[in-house]
């Protein structure tokens, strides 16, 4: 119960951030996380009408700040989620909806690809790219444990890219 409040609160702070400042990506980053976060809540048929708010406040922080790897990443895990929907549940959708959230896997995987530049310029020796997107994950703040992993190896790595320097 107390984990809910938690997320209706953020999502009225994520909610008060984007009036006040709209051309900040953090703020529309954060208000689809927390309005994803909501849809744990209040169902189905919520989580799907909040899929296409949820999309375009990613695309806008993309759109804002398209080196952010988390706010790609995400978008990467929303086309990853419709595109591998069960047939049945997308009759639901259907039904529910006009029209309801699709994407590809080729999409997600083109979002995935992009979060994922850190590793891939260092493998192309372009050091300076790979030093900025591997500072960008090690010094994102790590809320599950899948960020304190990638932290730690965006570390390692920079530390062996250093001391080849």
């Amino acid at each position: 119960e107390e984990k809910k409040l938690l997320v209706y609160e953020a999502l009225e702070y994520a909610k008060r951030a984007l009036e006040k400042n709209e051309s900040s990506f953090a703020a529309h980053k954060w208000y689809a996380i927390c309005l994803s976060d909501v849809g744990d809540y209040e169902g189905i048929k919520a989580k799907i009408a909040n899929a296409y708010i949820i999309k375009e406040h990613f695309e806008k922080a993309i759109e804002l700040n398209p080196k952010d790897a988390t706010s790609i990443h995400l978008m990467g895990i929303w086309c990853y989620t419709f595109a591998e929907m069960p047939w049945y549940q997308r009759r639901i959708a259907k039904m529910l909806f006009a029209t309801p959230p699709t994407s590809t896997y080729e999409k997600a995987l083109s979002y995935f690809h992009r979060a994922e530049q850190g590793k891939t310029y260092l493998k192309l020796h372009n050091k300076k790219l790979a030093a900025f997107w591997l500072m960008k994950a090690k010094d994102y703040p790590a809320h599950t444990e899948e960020d304190k992993q990638i932290q730690t190896e965006a570390a390692q790595l920079l530390t062996s890219f250093s001391e080849k320097n």
